[in-house]
């Protein structure tokens, strides 16, 4: 993802017919999803965790955010919805291309194909959902259960671990807990929907700083997640887009729903 600037011509091509690039086998995906929620677990509560938050050991902070939990009651001065609604953004829609491809490919392109997608999903389950621009004039104090961006990262060839997909939530949330759920609800859903891995040395501060963060209403609670690399995972993210926006699609009803998430299995 690159970082964005506020929009002078909008533009939203088409997604065009993609050239899939072969994709080396990798290994089994399930396990490394479980690692991967784990260390993001360590990693939320090391960064972002205020002191005093919680008390009892990491192995209890844990269970609070890996096990079931009761229907989300609102903030002081929140009122509930009577539905739930759900926001997403195509990255760079409306804004510009994004990154693009050799082959014409751009990152905007396949964005706004997924968001649709997500849209169509949640929307075909009974739930209220938006599709905004990068810059949408309606993302300035936007209440919603939880707002999504999505985005892609570049189509240049890094290293053959470049490879996977990335979640941050904003630091900045009114409740860090949630945001804390909502990010591994996506990591754990997604990564286990679509196979990738989860590749957090290539969050950048683009994503924990990201525009909208700062612009909706403090009671949404927000992430942006990149879906994958478009050199390595150029294939699933254009030939297979229906998995990968069904991955989106499980970790949003993951955190709405208040789902458990299965914690790392013990070794002896």
């Amino acid at each position: 993802m690159q970082e964005s600037v506020p929009p002078t011509t909008p533009a939203a091509p088409p997604a065009p017919k993609f050239k899939p690039r072969p994709r080396r086998p990798s290994s089994p995906r399930a396990l490394t999803t479980t690692i991967a929620v784990a260390i993001l677990l360590a990693t939320l509560f090391t960064a972002w965790t205020p002191a005093g938050l919680f008390s009892g050991n990491l192995s209890d902070r844990q269970a609070l955010l890996m096990t079931e939990e009761p229907a989300l009651a609102p903030l002081p001065g929140q009122t509930l919805q009577p539905q739930v609604k759900i926001g997403i953004v195509a990255g760079h829609w409306g804004n510009d291309s994004g990154t693009v491809c050799p082959n014409g490919t751009t990152e905007g392109d396949v964005n706004l194909r997924l968001a649709t997608l997500v849209q169509q999903k949640l929307n075909a389950l009974g739930v209220q959902t938006d599709l905004l621009k990068e810059f949408d004039p309606r993302l300035q104090g936007y209440e919603a259960a939880t707002l999504i961006s999505i985005h892609n990262d570049s189509c240049d060839y890094v290293n053959e671990e470049a490879t996977g997909f990335k979640v941050a939530s904003a630091k900045s949330s009114r409740d860090i807990n949630r945001a804390n759920r909502l990010t591994v609800c996506l990591t754990d859903r997604y990564g286990r929907t679509t196979g990738l891995p989860f590749h957090p040395g290539s969050i950048t501060l683009d994503m924990t700083d990201y525009h909208a963060f700062s612009e909706i209403s403090n009671n949404t609670t927000a992430a942006i997640i990149e879906t994958g690399f478009l050199n390595k995972d150029y294939d699933i993210l254009t030939q297979q887009p229906d998995l990968v926006a069904q991955g989106v699609v499980n970790g949003i009803l993951c955190f709405i729903n208040n789902e458990s998430i299965q914690p790392t299995p013990s070794t002896p």
